[in-house]
């Protein structure tokens, strides 16, 4: 963002930012951890994860067209950024949590909340620690599925927002518009 965009933001508007952004986050943790975990057997596992990707799809259509009618789109990509990547986050950690119920060998250990969180993270930031591996086929393709869709986050989903936020900033500065 030009120096010249950046004078139109108040300081209010960068506090509600950052407010937005951590109640966004806030939110899909608190809803991560209080939403009862069904065991259904692995059948079920394709079809929760597609309805669950299908849901972030829907949710990033929903910021990119957020960004592109904002006032301070370079600020609303922040409010998506701190929305999205959470939610495809607590998205795996909730089909491992509820793959874990399902099948207790699934991963070397039990899963409880925070540890299908934490096994989530470390495969998206591709530390991979070891602690916890994924121990089934199913498992094994649901880790797959994340890492393919890793970087697709990384290399599409972060672009999108940047550039649509991007292009948005400039038609807001380039006169006539």
């Amino acid at each position: 963002m030009a120096i010249a965009q950046w004078r139109d933001v108040a300081g209010r508007d960068l506090v509600t930012t950052a407010v937005r952004a951590i109640v966004s986050v806030t939110v899909l943790l608190l809803l991560y951890y209080l939403v009862p975990v069904e065991s259904r057997p692995h059948e079920s596992v394709t079809l929760r994860l597609t309805v669950a990707l299908a849901l972030f799809v829907v949710v990033l259509a929903a910021e990119v067209r957020a960004i592109s009618k904002d006032r301070h789109p370079m600020l609303r990509a922040g409010i998506a950024m701190a929305t999205v990547i959470p939610l495809f986050l607590v998205v795996f950690a909730w089909t491992y949590l509820t793959l874990a119920h399902s099948d207790p060998a699934a991963f070397g250990s039990p899963l409880t909340r925070t540890d299908s969180l934490y096994f989530t993270v470390t495969v998206f930031s591709t530390v991979g620690f070891g602690d916890i591996t994924a121990k089934t086929e199913a498992a094994r393709l649901v880790v797959t599925v994340q890492m393919l869709a890793d970087l697709a986050v990384f290399a599409v989903v972060v672009r999108l927002i940047l550039g649509v936020a991007s292009r948005a900033a400039a038609r807001r500065t380039t006169p006539g518009q």
